[in-house]
């Protein structure tokens, strides 16, 4: 039973990559163009507001610098990393770099979660690696040091976002909205000084641009985050972190489905490996109690005896 539950939130908690591998059709097709922190902007603090107004309670004591250190991470620099790379990097190789991300995962689990590091971890992060490689590379590029560092600053800013989001939890009475709510909320104002220096508001709003803001509202922050994060709360940190590889297959497939993008034998095969890594970075199956009763020592018959001196006794008696 347990299990299963498990797979089911595992399923249910790897739906939000899924809708975050579309992010980048969704910004390329409906979103106005060159507004990276626009995008993430609208994406972040208009749902995080809705959802304060729905919960009716903010922060107290330690949590407003818990909720903005967790905005931050999961969120603002998280996403200011992400975009920041993409403009300076080749394609795909940003998404090379972001898959390092479980491998921290283990690290910081099991320095600050006692999560103990197991070699099926070590092998699904090389899998989950190798198939993010044979998905999106394509040849030899020359690298940017700056934003090489990006990528890596991005995948360690969600890579402890996961970590501490585990550690500290919620807090008591605080629903699941209200806290995804703080997230947004302070991810979306964080990025406000980098959009008002970076960027300039677009000329106008057409209704393709409506629909594509109204879809990273909905979908790519609202619904995506609070399954997100419910996901972190139920399994362990490494498992979640695994579940992050899907984004990117979920974007080559949109591509070669909207796009006419090719899909070649190998992306296919590094499909069926980051699966596969996905699926090894999950929790064991707990031991049934016919597997508990087999495992245990074998009961021997001297176990029931009288000991020794007692017997030596009661004959000499």
């Amino acid at each position: 039973m347990k299990n299963r539950q498990n797979v089911l939130t595992a399923a249910l908690t790897g739906l939000a990559p899924a809708v975050w591998g579309s992010t980048y059709l969704v910004t390329t097709e409906l979103l106005p163009l060159d507004r990276p922190f626009l995008a993430t902007i609208m994406r972040a603090l208009p749902g995080g507001l809705v959802l304060l107004a729905l919960g009716g309670k903010l922060p107290v004591g330690i949590w407003w610098w818990r909720a903005l250190v967790l905005g931050i991470l999961n969120i603002g620099a998280f996403n200011f990393l992400l975009f920041f790379a993409a403009y300076r990097l080749p394609g795909g190789i940003a998404a090379m770099i972001m898959s390092a991300q479980p491998v921290f995962v283990v690290i910081l689990a099991a320095l600050f979660l006692a999560e103990r590091i197991r070699a099926i971890h070590a092998l699904a992060c090389a899998m989950g690696t190798g198939g993010v490689v044979l998905l999106v590379f394509r040849g030899t590029a020359s690298l940017d040091t700056i934003g090489v560092l990006a990528a890596v600053g991005g995948a360690l800013c969600m890579a402890s976002g996961i970590t501490l989001t585990k550690r500290w939890g919620r807090p008591e009475g605080v629903g699941l909205l209200t806290f995804t709510g703080w997230q947004l909320t302070a991810g979306g104002l964080v990025l406000l000084p980098f959009w008002l220096w970076l960027e300039d508001l677009p000329n106008g709003l057409t209704g393709s641009n409506v629909i594509g803001f109204a879809y990273l509202i909905i979908l790519g922050a609202v619904l995506s985050y609070i399954v997100w994060f419910r996901g972190i709360e139920r399994l362990p940190a490494v498992a979640v972190s695994f579940l992050a590889l899907g984004s990117p297959v979920v974007a080559t497939l949109l591509g070669y489905l909207f796009k006419d993008q090719t899909l070649s034998a190998l992306q296919i095969v590094g499909m069926v490996v980051i699966f596969l890594a996905v699926v090894l970075g999950q929790p064991c199956p707990p031991k049934t109690k016919s597997e508990e009763t087999s495992s245990a020592p074998p009961r021997t018959l001297v176990s029931h005896l009288p000991d020794q001196p007692a017997l030596e006794q009661e004959r000499s008696g």
